[in-house]
């Protein structure tokens, strides 16, 4: 939990639309950190992580930026490559989100987002004020992934051998915010789940 901020934890498995969930809370007036977007900010060209990306994974840089689908290959699958990664991203995203809650506190925001792929597995929600876990049917969370170019099955179930399952999470979650049932019923409750949210954190800033 942030001192004056009301914290919302943002997450929800591969492909179950939590993106979609980070939108609608922006059109309400949250302003989201993105976890995801900003590790694809720091090995883009010109990123602050894509010199020590390189030194660690010879051959994943192409045209002054780090090549995900060539340092995918290199990582899955292996457990000392990935933890190599996570050593030198972390405390990057880290320091940007550090940011992005010093910008909220300057502009006095009283509530904000963190959206964060993996926050029950690395402990994050521990600094969260309330939890939202964003969830679809099964069928409609493979079909989603399957048709991102270059995802396989293989890869697919690698990256779920790594998240908590999503029946885990519907149980740690404060809220669960349906996905796959169509957008109109997401983003009402999503509306839904911030008149708690917004009551709660009036009551933390008395």
């Amino acid at each position: 939990m942030i001192r004056g901020r009301f914290v919302i934890g943002l997450t929800g498995s591969i492909g179950m639309g939590k993106s979609f969930a980070a939108s609608c809370l922006r059109r309400e007036g949250i302003p989201v950190f993105d976890a995801d977007a900003e590790v694809h900010k720091l090995m883009k060209k010109g990123g602050r992580a894509v010199k020590a990306v390189g030194a660690a994974f010879p051959g994943s840089i192409t045209d002054g930026s780090v090549d995900r689908p060539k340092l995918g290959s290199i990582v899955f699958g292996d457990p000392n490559a990935l933890a190599r990664l996570e050593k030198i991203l972390h405390p990057m995203v880290g320091e940007s989100e550090q940011r992005f809650l010093a910008r909220a506190a300057r502009l006095g925001w009283k509530v904000v987002a963190r959206d964060v792929p993996l926050l029950f597995e690395t402990g994050g929600d521990k600094r969260c004020d309330i939890t939202l876990v964003v969830s679809a049917p099964p069928h409609v969370q493979r079909t989603r992934v399957l048709a991102r170019p270059g995802m396989t099955a293989q890869r697919f179930e690698q990256v779920l051998a790594k998240q908590l399952s999503d029946v885990e999470k519907r149980r740690r979650a404060d809220i669960v915010i349906p996905s796959g049932l169509g957008k109109r019923l997401t983003r009402d409750r999503i509306r839904k789940a911030l008149r708690v949210i917004r009551k709660a954190a009036r009551r933390k800033g008395k």
